[in-house]
């Protein structure tokens, strides 16, 4: 089977080179591109599986203006370099659009896992076991059109957005742990992620709770998990 095409996009030759060179020795192709024009071009003509996007660009477009104008024409999975691993940065990333994160410097097992786990992820969302078609509340989920809807407004996520949520839908009233959620949603690479799981958790809520800060629907629990609250039939 043919191995997926990745586009690495970073003005640093050598970082370049160093990654294009572990992808390749594991039978991916690798297109390079080393600004933010050469890398909307690229992504809209090759059609990359996957974008490995660094933050800082030379020119007048960085990688967040470069993942929303992706975003604009195409859902391929985006994994960003940045040498900051703020919260806020990441939320910053996950509102453009991105699906994961990797925080320079980075090592070769890091970054073929991450690889992996993405390409993975975006293979398809999770499927309900039962209904196609979940409520909540004023929360519809459509898992077949993977779409949502709050109080009747569609409310758009990106793959990794969805998942989560699906995950949280499948085990309504149900306390998730950290763990769980994270090995589930974004495989076992990432089931001490906890920083990784609130950024994700807070950018999800801002698009679905009437007041994130006081949430009605994703509630957490303190040092152990999360659960999707629905009222009683």
């Amino acid at each position: 089977m043919k191995k997926p095409t990745i586009l690495v996009v970073d003005d640093e030759l050598r970082l370049v080179r160093l990654v294009q060179a572990n992808l390749e020795a594991r039978g991916y192709t690798v297109l390079c591109a080393y600004d933010g024009g050469e890398a909307i071009r690229k992504a809209a003509v090759e059609n990359p599986d996957l974008i490995i996007l660094d933050i800082i660009l030379p020119g007048d477009l960085d990688g967040y203006d470069v993942l929303r104008r992706i975003r604009s024409f195409s859902g391929v999975p985006v994994i960003m370099l940045t040498a900051k691993a703020l919260e806020k940065d990441k939320v910053r990333g996950f509102e453009a659009g991105a699906d994961d994160y990797l925080t320079k410097p980075f090592g070769s097992q890091e970054l073929l896992s991450r690889v992996k786990a993405v390409l993975r992820r975006s293979g398809g969302a999770p499927q309900p076991q039962e209904s196609s078609l979940f409520k909540c509340d004023d929360l519809i989920i459509n898992f077949d059109q993977a779409s949502v809807e709050i109080s009747g407004r569609k409310v758009e996520l990106t793959s990794t957005e969805f998942r989560l949520l699906s995950e949280l839908a499948k085990h309504p009233n149900q306390l998730i742990s950290h763990q769980e959620l994270l090995t589930r949603v974004w495989g076992s690479e990432y089931r001490d992620e906890r920083d990784y799981l609130r950024a994700y958790i807070w950018h999800l809520r801002k698009k679905i709770e009437k007041n994130p800060s006081k949430p009605e629907h994703i509630i957490s629990r303190i040092g152990l998990g999360y659960m999707l609250r629905c009222p009683c039939p």
